[in-house]
């Protein structure tokens, strides 16, 4: 159970990282296909940018957090409002053909906490 509970804890490690980052270096750099997507969301250059270091921000949380597993946690929480939020754009626009990644974010976000023995919720 131990392995399995790691399985999934790499893999959605590694998925947010590979999804974010992407996305996130996309907006900074400013690559002609995100930029028009994003204009028709609706994000102006501003906002595109605004959002692109924000998910960097995370995303370099989350390689930090490979040493400070604090870190990835707080990163992992500061990037699901990233990921609720580019799922909730794709189905207001009824962009169904492209959501999956931002779904697949939302789910790693919740897998990676609820398999990390080092994240608690304390009520």
């Amino acid at each position: 159970m131990k392995t399995l509970f790691q399985i999934i804890n790499w893999g959605a490690y590694s998925y947010l990282v590979y999804a974010f980052g992407y996305a996130s270096l996309f907006k900074v750099f400013q690559k002609q296909s995100m930029m028009e997507n994003m204009n028709n969301f609706g994000f102006g250059k501003l906002w595109t940018l605004f959002i692109g270091y924000g998910e960097l921000l995370g995303v370099v949380g989350l390689l930090v957090g490979f040493w400070y597993h604090e870190v990835k946690n707080i990163s992992v929480l500061w990037l699901f409002p990233f990921a609720v939020g580019a799922l909730m754009v794709h189905f207001a626009h009824h962009d169904f053909k492209y959501f999956y990644t931002a779904f697949y974010c939302c789910i790693a976000c919740v897998l990676l906490l609820l398999t990390d023995k080092h994240f608690k919720i304390l009520v």
